[in-house]
């Protein structure tokens, strides 16, 4: 089984290519989904966060208030390493439960969709890493016009992970890079590009 890594900075079009990868045959675990089960009303992780955060950050039916979360996070660094510390071990756990369980269902190629995976885990712990990136002007763009969101809201969400340059950098211990997909163009040409990474995996899982 081939165990991958899937990443890139907010609004890169790495969800896009996720939904490819398992168009084309890959089991996908979403880090995101994973974070949204930990985070159940009544659930260990829900607790901790109120406990650090308050109960304002619950809304009335028990679910967290996420936007008023990523509000106070994304202003303040030291609550942003205490959210993470809460809900990162939490998240990993679980993810390691359904990559086991995928590999004696015999899965050939699991990508773990990890929007923070330089920020929190070892990328070199996986067998490749794909990195899907795009020019921060165009990040802004689509956080801008597609999303909604005001430049200033658009600003903090990118400068709250790191820059998508020292990622693309990084170097694994046989000193392999990240497997790029830059997506700078259109969907035609990501599409493009995503299939040509996709077949290097399936010829790295049948290697």
């Amino acid at each position: 089984m081939l165990n991958v890594a899937l990443t890139g900075n907010i609004a890169a079009g790495k969800s896009t290519v996720a939904d490819l990868f398992r168009r084309w045959g890959a089991v996908v675990l979403d880090a995101d989904q994973l974070v949204r089960e930990v985070q159940a009303p009544g659930s260990a992780v829900s607790q901790a966060i109120v406990r650090r955060f308050g109960p304002g950050v619950i809304l009335p039916d028990g679910q967290l208030d996420r936007a008023r979360l990523r509000g106070i996070v994304m202003t303040d660094s030291e609550a942003r390493l205490a959210l993470g510390a809460i809900v990162h071990p939490a998240v990993e756990e679980r993810r390691q439960a359904r990559l086991s369980e995928a590999r004696r269902r015999g899965a050939r190629i699991v990508v773990s969709d990890i929007p923070l995976l330089f920020e929190a885990l070892d990328p070199a712990a996986f067998d490749a890493v794909v990195l899907v990136d795009a020019p921060e002007p165009t990040r802004l763009q689509r956080l801008v016009w597609d999303r909604g969101l005001g430049e200033a809201e658009a600003r903090r969400l990118m400068t709250a992970q790191l820059p998508s340059a020292t990622k693309r950098a990084w170097r694994g211990p046989r000193g392999e890079g990240p497997i790029m997909i830059d997506n700078d163009r259109g969907l035609v040409e990501l599409e493009e590009r995503a299939r040509a990474v996709w077949e290097d995996l399936v010829a790295r899982a049948d290697a």
